[in-house]
């Protein structure tokens, strides 16, 4: 069998609260929680989920790595402040302002992109 990704994993100081706001802005479920392990997916069949496990340290420097989420080109500013209502804040990485993409923040400081779909960047 060829190797194929399982899991995506975050740090977190807070690994419950972490995994729920995750879980809430990708519409997906907590699959199992443990002391020292949360993963969410949108089903238990999934290939591929998000398990978050715990560190002691704060996050000082911008992710070497991060998730970019896409919608409905006609839902990705609901979707954008219904993220912030989550908890998610809006994020500066040294963005020009004419991006394709929207930088946001999780409730612990790691950034993600909203970006706009792939069919409206084309042409």
């Amino acid at each position: 069998m060829p190797i194929s990704l399982h899991h995506i994993v975050i740090d977190a100081h807070d690994l419950p609260a972490l995994a729920r706001f995750w879980a809430e802005v990708l519409r997906w479920r907590i699959l199992s929680e443990r002391e020292r392990e949360v993963v969410i997916g949108p089903d238990e069949t999934a290939p591929v989920g998000i398990c978050f496990m715990p560190v002691t340290d704060r996050k000082v420097v911008k992710n070497r790595l991060h998730l970019d989420l896409t919608s409905a080109a006609e839902d990705r500013e609901a979707e954008i402040e219904r993220i912030l209502a989550l908890g998610a804040r809006r994020a500066d990485v040294g963005q020009t302002g004419d991006e394709s993409w929207t930088v946001l923040a999780d409730p612990e400081g790691n950034e993600f992109c909203v970006v706009r779909p792939k069919e409206t960047l084309i042409g």
